[in-house]
């Protein structure tokens, strides 16, 4: 499981208190904390690009020493975001073609990234479409995502280099992109609810029975071992029967 962790300028704005990346590096330790021994946890920050800075492993310390170390810098790429998440789950780097063909990563069904993110789209390249391919590397792969929307629709406004912006929840993208990977997008209006994201988020694979009819294999093994037994007949009188 990787937490990729919006670390924006934007994550600064606090119309959640005390800060948006405040509430949800608290989440995230939260969700670290709630997950068994066996799922095993990495971090990747991320604004224009994406740094991994926690590899996956079963070493909670070194996760949650990770999340805390995050500080806001940059505009956000979702793509970046994804990629660099996908990155960290396979080892390789993970990268769109220059004409746009997706790369083939393998099928990795127990892995989930869980993004924590406002939303807002400032530093990527491409536009929606760079971010809809690199859903789609994920989905391909069987790599979930769940995104957990951090801020307000009201928004705050922050100073960045002597500037004012004002920043908003952006939770378009965010629920395309969940969707897109058949996970989910959970907005968080406030620390409270941000904070409880953990015990609604489930990466535990559920194993169901289901009957497959074998009919068809027996079948096919039956007309096998006919033909076998016409050759062997055949080898051995000298005509076939």
């Amino acid at each position: 499981m990787i937490l990729a962790m919006d670390v924006s300028n934007s994550m600064s704005a606090d119309d959640v208190t005390p800060s948006r990346l405040a509430v949800a590096q608290q989440a995230a330790l939260s969700f670290v904390d709630a997950q068994p021994d066996s799922v095993d946890i990495g971090v990747v920050g991320f604004d224009q690009g994406a740094l991994t800075t926690s590899q996956p492993s079963a070493d909670r310390a070194a996760a949650k020493a990770a999340v805390q170390r995050l500080r806001t810098a940059g505009g956000t790429s979702l793509v970046s975001a994804i990629l660099g998440s996908l990155s960290a789950i396979t080892g390789t780097p993970v990268r769109i073609g220059e004409d746009g063909d997706l790369p083939d990563i393998g099928y990795w069904g127990s892995a989930t990234i869980v993004l924590f993110s406002d939303g807002e789209d400032q530093g990527g390249t491409g536009g929606s479409d760079a971010v809809s391919a690199a859903a789609t590397i994920a989905q391909n792969a069987g790599v979930h995502i769940e995104a957990v929307g951090v801020g307000t629709a009201d928004g705050a406004t922050v100073e960045i280099d002597g500037y004012q912006l004002h920043t908003a929840l952006d939770p378009g993208q965010l629920t395309a992109i969940a969707q897109a990977t058949g996970g989910h997008y959970r907005p968080a209006p406030d620390a409270e609810q941000l904070d409880n994201v953990a015990s609604t988020i489930d990466l535990r694979l559920t194993v169901a029975k289901q009957d497959v009819p074998l009919a068809g294999g027996f079948i096919a093994v039956a007309l096998v071992l006919l033909a076998v037994s016409a050759l062997l007949t055949g080898v051995r009188t000298g005509r076939l029967v």
